[in-house]
């Protein structure tokens, strides 16, 4: 092959991590490398490991393993419950750190990078370079890993996961009754990976020569690793061995047609793509949308009018990327950098997705107050940090009040996003009805700023004290009818008049409720000579004495 037919020749880097959710739930948790760590997941109503860190794995932890055998091989194991976000969150920050060595990075989830390296590896000092500044990044960052580079993706796939591996059949039920009766309670330890049972114990890390495949020997270079190299499906893997084809090599002999009808068209596309026969697309990740825009200033600046003179110099271009997008700002982040090299941040949160700069504006105004220039501000930076999907024609609609009506909605949650500057928005609340007849339940709390507004309450509803206190023992004369003289609060009160009731209240049966273990209560509105209006009832004593309560009072 020609110099330049090498120079035109894409490169791949495939970087597996094998123990990638054990290694970062021990760094979330502060544990020390040499703490045996597992993240448990669940099969069914088995728990079982599905990730095992490198102590852990020397004292015998396998992945597939059920907890109880982890626990008794290895007593001091430190577990920590399987989190797939946390998983998928730190595999895209190893994404955005392979950036410096490659600008095109795909994720393989869960556990793999694959990096189009083509024309970078001189930039590291050639590909053995490469190799290694990747695994001394690694090391730092505690992480385990093992790269293969080919001139695919699969065969560089191949290359991390079974470079110097040798390829074994699977065993079955077969094989094991033809075993000596002394080998056959460890068969099932020896199982191939493949088939559930232990990964082969290999060294995660070796010589890069090993694991880089030279342009143009791919078959060379991949004709002795397993078969599972090409990543078969389970039935055709088992197809592959039940016909005694261990290796990659073994494939490639056989004639096409034949090979397609036993073990599916599947295994010649794979070994197609792997050996460069046909192309196998790389799909790299997207970059990340970023809302912000900055305002470099020629003179520092620390009066009020400067600062939102900068401010409404930055609207415009955030609205217009915003509308691009079809998205509105939910939280705006506010950044100005003094001229001493310290900076300050004020976070803002709004109770409706928007684009205008007429309805961010003002709360962005109310946070001048709270800023320190210091020496003088000579960058403002403006960001929207949480974007929804926004529809901006019926955004500015709302605005101008284009709906025919007052614009009332768009002014309740402007109202909304000035309070929530001050107080903060999860301080602001809504009432909605609540589907229960019980007192204690007739209102649901929701925060303001994610819910709408109830137009009107359910009509029919009996009359309810606006705040409800504790129930609270009222001594009076004993009986359900209502009394002429109670005490409360240590004082006797008559009663004048009754303005409702009474209201038989039942509590739910489907449902264990402590404070309604008393049963029926029959609730009167009353006031009394001192001018107090109280909701009290009549608890009849189901599964424990019953008596006369206040509940609430009016206003």
């Amino acid at each position: 092959m020609s110099s330049s037919a090498e120079r035109q020749m894409r490169r791949y880097l495939c970087l597996w991590f094998p123990r990638l959710l054990a290694e970062q739930a021990a760094r979330t948790a502060g544990l020390a490398p040499t703490s045996p760590v597992a993240v448990i997941g669940e099969r069914g109503t088995a728990r079982i490991v599905v990730s095992v860190g490198l102590a852990a794995e020397r004292q015998g932890v396998r992945r597939d393993q059920s907890l109880s055998d982890a626990l008794a091989l290895c007593p001091g194991l430190v577990t920590r419950p399987l989190d797939p976000d946390a998983g998928r969150g730190f595999l895209t920050a190893l994404r955005r750190w392979a950036g410096q060595f490659s600008p095109w990075v795909a994720e393989e989830a869960p556990d793999g990078l694959m990096l189009d390296i083509t024309g970078c590896a001189h930039l590291s000092g050639g590909e053995e370079g490469l190799l290694l500044r990747v695994e001394s990044d690694c090391a730092r960052f505690g992480l385990s890993l093992r790269a293969g580079l080919a001139e695919t993706p699969g065969a560089a796939w191949a290359l991390s996961r079974f470079a110097g591996q040798e390829a074994h059949p699977l065993r079955n039920g077969d094989a094991i009754d033809q075993e000596a009766h002394a080998t056959r309670s460890r068969a099932g330890k020896r199982r191939h990976w493949s088939k559930g049972g232990d990964s082969p114990a290999v060294p995660l890390s070796g010589a890069p020569s090993g694991r880089i495949a030279p342009p143009g020997r791919l078959l060379a270079t991949l004709g002795g690793l397993p078969v599972a190299g090409l990543r078969l499906s389970p039935d055709a893997l088992e197809a592959a061995n039940a016909l005694g084809l261990r290796r990659i090599e073994d494939l490639v002999g056989m004639p096409r047609g034949a090979l397609a009808r036993r073990l599916g068209p599947e295994v010649l596309d794979r070994l197609d793509k792997t050996l460069g026969r046909v192309p196998d697309a790389m799909t790299p990740a997207p970059p990340p949308v970023g809302f912000g825009v900055r305002l470099s200033l020629p003179e520092p600046i620390g009066t009020a009018e400067d600062l939102l003179a900068a401010i409404d110099r930055l609207l415009p271009p955030l609205a217009a990327k915003l509308t691009a997008f079809g998205v509105g700002a939910r939280k705006l982040r506010l950044e100005t950098f003094r001229s001493d090299h310290t900076r300050q941040r004020f976070d803002i949160g709004l109770a409706r997705p928007t684009v205008e700069a007429a309805d961010l504006r003002p709360v962005l105004k109310m946070q001048i107050d709270r800023i320190e220039p210091g020496f003088g501000i000579d960058v403002v930076r403006l960001e929207a940090v949480r974007v929804e999907r926004c529809d901006p024609a019926q955004s500015a609609g709302l605005a101008r009040g284009d709906t025919g009506g007052p614009r009332s909605e768009a002014a309740f949650q402007d109202l909304l996003s000035r309070l929530g500057t001050r107080v903060g928005l999860e301080a602001i609340t809504l009432a909605h009805p609540g589907d229960s007849h019980v007192p204690e339940k007739a209102a649901v709390i929701y925060a303001a700023a994610w819910a709408t507004p109830v137009q009107a309450w359910p009509v029919g509803r009996a009359v309810r004290p606006l705040t409800l206190s504790d129930i609270e023992l009222v001594h009076a004369a004993p009986g359900p009818d209502l009394p002429q003289r109670l005490r409360w609060r240590g004082r006797d009160e008559d009663v004048v008049s009754v303005d409702a009731g009474p209201e038989r209240v039942a509590p739910e049966w489907w449902l264990d409720d402590p404070a309604w273990r008393s049963g029926l209560r029959d609730y009167w509105c009353v006031t009394t000579g001192a001018g107090a209006r109280l909701w009290v009832c009549f608890a009849h004593g189901a599964e424990i004495s019953g008596g006369w309560f206040c509940h609430g009072q009016f206003a």
